[in-house]
């Protein structure tokens, strides 16, 4: 994957020094400070992003806004317009997500939806307008549901017992969530989000044969960290 990554930003590279120097030899006259050229920096990532399958979601979202974005600075559509479909287009991609979320998933996706099914009654932990601390030192955990909607949750795995792959299922509305994990499990994140995301701060390697907890993310302004 990084390897991919490496050769499509270098083929840009390529193509930016060509027509420079085509440009400077007088064969072309490309215009590369067009206006709006600036929502290049936010439109080529997302595209790296999505040809490396990662966070596809989120990397549409960000497409989408540096998408509309040229188009303002092209005058092709008004500011007065966009402000006026923002939120019916937030609220269709989301119900479009909602109904696909299962079908373009991954291997990842299905092993979510499995372990969900599973145990359909874990248990859950609600934070609207103020703040949850959990703590399983020394408990059994077998997995949960984190809510975060304007508030905050901070949940401490560092001391549990883990005996099996488990599914967190997080959801970050205009909130946060701190996950603190125990080095001797491996992690797996999928996550969907518009304007916000999940930050991995965890610095452990793979460990073989170890149980896997799976990090089943959405994030609407709000973000997931995992420590």
């Amino acid at each position: 994957m990084k390897k991919s990554k490496n050769i499509i930003y270098g083929l840009i590279f390529i193509a930016l020094g060509l027509v420079f120097g085509l440009n400077a030899l007088g064969y072309t006259h490309i215009n590369l400070f067009f206006d709006g050229w600036w929502t290049l920096f936010i439109i080529a990532p997302c595209v790296v992003g999505l040809i490396n399958g990662r966070d596809i979601w989120g990397n549409l979202a960000g497409m989408s806004i540096g998408g509309v974005a040229l188009l303002v600075c092209q005058d092709i559509i008004t500011f007065e317009a966009v402000r006026k479909l923002l939120i019916p287009v937030i609220l269709v991609l989301i119900g479009v997500y909602l109904i696909f979320k299962d079908t373009l998933g991954s291997k990842a996706a299905k092993r979510i939806k499995e372990l969900n099914g599973k145990s359909p009654s874990q248990k859950g932990s609600y934070a609207t307008f103020s703040s949850q601390k959990i703590n399983y030192s020394g408990e059994i955990f077998t997995g949960i549901d984190l809510t975060a909607a304007f508030g905050g949750i901070d949940c401490d795995l560092q001391l549990a017992t883990i005996p099996g792959d488990c599914v967190i299922n997080a959801y970050a509305t205009f909130g946060g969530i701190d996950i603190i994990l125990p080095p001797c499990v491996n992690v797996v994140v999928r996550s969907t989000s518009i304007f916000g995301g999940v930050s991995q701060k965890r610095k452990f390697p793979p460990v073989p044969g170890a149980p896997t907890v799976f990090v089943n993310a959405t994030c609407l302004f709000g973000g997931v960290d995992l420590k």
